[in-house]
C-alpha cells in the first residue's frame, strides 16, 4: 500500500508540472500562432485575387520586413531573458530596467529604418529578384508598412518583457488585440473596399499602432509607481549594460545568419517562376506557423530556465530540459500527421488558384518532415536564451548556414525546388544537432556553480 501510495504521489507531481508548464505554454502558444496566422491571412485575402504577382509581391514584401524585425528579434529575446533572471533573483530595480534599456533601442532602431526606408527597399528587391509586377507590389506593401517600424519593435520589448515577467496572459492580449484587428482590417481593406495590396499594408500598420498604445496603457497602469524614482543614469549603469549589449550582439548575429538561409531561400525560388514563387510562399507560411508554436514551448522553457539561473535551482532547470523535449517531441510527431492528413484543404485555405495549388501540393512532403528535425533546435534556443547563452546559438547557427550553403550548392541543380527544399531541412537538422553540443557546458557555467556555492 505504500509502494502504491508513493507511485501514486509521484503521478500526481509529474501532472502539476505539467499543468505548470501548459499554464506557461498554452497562452505562449496563441500569441505566437497568431503572428503566422496573420501572415497566413494577408497570402490568402490576395490569394482571391487572380493574379499570381499579387501573392509573391506581398510575399517579397513580408520577407524583407521579416528581415528587417529579425535582426532585431534579440529585443525580445534578450528582454525575455533577463528580466525572467531578474523576477527570478526577486531583483524589482532591475525587473523594470530589463524593461526600459532596449525600449530605447527599440524606438531608435524604428526611426533609423524609416529614415533610411528607400536604400533599404532597393537594396532588398535588387537582391531578392522576382519580376516587375512582384517588385511592384512589394514595393507599394513596403511604403506603407515601414511607418510602423518603431511601433513593432516597441512591441517586441512588450511582449518580451511580459512573458520574462511570467505575465504570458498579458502578452496574449497585448498580441491578440493586433492580430485580431489586422485581420478583421485585411477583409475590410482588401475583400469589401477592393484595395489590393494597399489594404493588406495599411491593416498591418493600423494595428501595429494601436497595438503599441494599448500595451504601453498596460504596462503604465500596472507599472506607473515604479517608474516614478527611475533616474537615466540609473539605466545606464556600466555592467548590466555591457552585458545586455554582448548579448544582444551574438543574437544579432545569430539573426543575419537565419535571415541569409532566409533571403538566398527566397531569391532562388523566386528564380524559378511566379508559381513557384507563390508555392513556397504558401509553404513558409505554414512552416512558421509550426516553428511559432514550437515557440510557444520554446518560451516557456525560456521563462523555467531564466527563474531557475535566477535562484540557483537545479531540480527546475532540469525540469524545463524534460517538459521541453516531452511535450516539444509530441507536438513534432502529431503537426506532421496533420499535416499529412488535412494538408490539400490547408492549402486550399491559401488560394484559390489551380496552379499554384497543384504545385504547393507536390512540395508539401517537406512540412512534414520540417517538424520532426526542426523542434529541438527550436526548444533548445528558447533554453539558452532564457540562460542568457547567446554565444552558443551564434555559433551553432552559424555551422549549420555553411550546412546549407553546401547542401544548396550540390543539390539544386540535381534537384531544383526539392533540392531547395531538402537543403532547407538540413539546415534545420543542424541547427538541432549543433546546439546539443553546448548543452554540457550551459549547465556547467551557468547552473552548477551557483548550487555548488
Amino acid at each position: 500500500m505504500k509502494l502504491a501510495s508513493n507511485q501514486m504521489s509521484l503521478k500526481g507531481i509529474a501532472s502539476d508540472r505539467h499543468r505548470e508548464y501548459l499554464a506557461l505554454a498554452t497562452p505562449l502558444i496563441i500569441s505566437g500562432i497568431s503572428t503566422p496566422i496573420l501572415g497566413a491571412v494577408d497570402t490568402a485575402v490576395v490569394g482571391r485575387i487572380p493574379d499570381p504577382a499579387t501573392i509573391g509581391g506581398v510575399a517579397v514584401g513580408a520577407v524583407i520586413f521579416n528581415t528587417m524585425y529579425w535582426l532585431l528579434g534579440f529585443l525580445r529575446v534578450s528582454t525575455s531573458g533577463f528580466t525572467s533572471q531578474a523576477e527570478g533573483a526577486g531583483n524589482e530595480k532591475e525587473v523594470l530596467f530589463s524593461f526600459l534599456r532596449p525600449m530605447i533601442l527599440a524606438i531608435l532602431f524604428g526611426l533609423v529604418f524609416i529614415l533610411l526606408q528607400d536604400p533599404i527597399l532597393t537594396i532588398a528587391l535588387s537582391f531578392i529578384g522576382g519580376s516587375e509586377a512582384v517588385s511592384s507590389f512589394a514595393s507599394t506593401y513596403f511604403s506603407i508598412r515601414i511607418w510602423g517600424a518603431p511601433f513593432i519593435l516597441l512591441s517586441y520589448v512588450m511582449i518580451g518583457w511580459l512573458i520574462g515577467m511570467g505575465k504570458v496572459r498579458l502578452a496574449l492580449a497585448t498580441q491578440i488585440w493586433m492580430n485580431t484587428l489586422n485581420i478583421l482590417l485585411d477583409f475590410v481593406f482588401v475583400l469589401k473596399l477592393g484595395m489590393g495590396v494597399h489594404g493588406v499594408a495599411y491593416a498591418s500598420l493600423i494595428a501595429e499602432v494601436s497595438a503599441v498604445m494599448f500595451g504601453a496603457w498596460l504596462l503604465y497602469a500596472t507599472n506607473k509607481k515604479r517608474l516614478v524614482n527611475i533616474k537615466l543614469s540609473m539605466l545606464l549603469e556600466k555592467a548590466p549594460m555591457i552585458e545586455m549589449i554582448q548579448m544582444n550582439r551574438d543574437l544579432f548575429l545569430r539573426t543575419v545568419c537565419l535571415l541569409a538561409m532566409t533571403i538566398t531561400f527566397t531569391s532562388v525560388g523566386a528564380s524559378m517562376g511566379e508559381v513557384t514563387l507563390a508555392a513556397n510562399a504558401i509553404l513558409l507560411q505554414i512552416h512558421y506557423m509550426i516553428a511559432y508554436l514550437f515557440g510557444g514551448f520554446a518560451n516557456a522553457s525560456s521563462i523555467m530556465v531564466g527563474r531557475a539561473i535566477g535562484r540557483g535551482d537545479m531540480p527546475l532547470y532540469q525540469r524545463a530540459f524534460t517538459l521541453s523535449a516531452q511535450w516539444g517531441i509530441g507536438s513534432a510527431v502529431a503537426i506532421s500527421i496533420a499535416v499529412w492528413v488535412f494538408g490539400e484543404s490547408i492549402i486550399g485555405i491559401f488560394t484559390t488558384i489551380t496552379d499554384v495549388k497543384v504545385v504547393t501540393k507536390e512540395y508539401l512532403v517537406w512540412m512534414l518532415v520540417f517538424p520532426i528535425v526542426g523542434v529541438w533546435g527550436l526548444q533548445l534556443e528558447g533554453i539558452f536564451s532564457g540562460a542568457t547563452e547567446a554565444k552558443s546559438i551564434r555559433n551553432s547557427i552559424a555551422l549549420a548556414l555553411i550546412v546549407f550553403l553546401l547542401a544548396l550548392w550540390l543539390l539544386l541543380p540535381l534537384y531544383q525546388n526539392h533540392g531547395l527544399w531538402t537543403a532547407f531541412v538540413v539546415f534545420s537538422f543542424c541547427r538541432s544537432l549543433f546546439l546539443s553540443f553546448y548543452i554540457p557546458r550551459l549547465t556547467r557555467e551557468k547552473i552548477l556553480h551557483k548550487v555548488v556555492s
